[in-house]
Parts: C-alpha cells; structure tokens; sequence
C-alpha cells in the first residue's frame, strides 16, 4: 500500500488520500526511523491489526513509501482507512 508520509507535524494524524497514496501526518522526526515507526503503529491502530502484520517495504528514507499490510483485502484496507 502506497504511504505519502508527512514528518515532523503538530499531530498524528490521517491527512486523506492523494491519489492512490494514503497521506498521513506524523509529529515524530524523520530520523533514526522514528517516522517509519509512527506510521507502523498508526496505521495498525486504524487497520485493527497488529504491528507486526505491518512491513514497510520500500521508501526507508523518501516520503513515499510502500507497506505491505497482511491479513486484510485492499478494500478492507482503504475502507478502514477511509473511517479513520
């Protein structure tokens, strides 16, 4: 799932979709993976899934980034996410 990351917010926060990538608003630094960190637990606490279902896949260091999220069909997954 395409993830457009925003570093260094004022909240966490969902900001919505752009295109087919989720944008979503992060108050953590873009250091020493704590951004990529902040949006593994996000998205798991929108997804109701488990942290360790969440894999960041591509974009270790870019603002886009690709997650794979298992156990959930991609409409099960833009439908959570949509409700966030």
């Amino acid at each position: 799932m395409p993830v457009k990351v925003v570093p260094s917010s004022s909240r966490n926060a969902p900001a919505g979709w752009l295109g087919e990538s989720f944008k979503i608003k992060v108050q953590a630094l873009p250091e020493r993976g704590k951004a990529n960190k902040a949006v593994t637990t996000l998205l798991a606490q929108w997804l109701g899934v488990s942290e360790s279902s969440i894999r960041l896949v591509s974009g270790d260091t870019s603002p886009a980034k690709v997650f794979e999220i298992t156990g959930l069909t991609p409409e099960t997954i833009r439908q959570r996410l949509d409700q966030a």
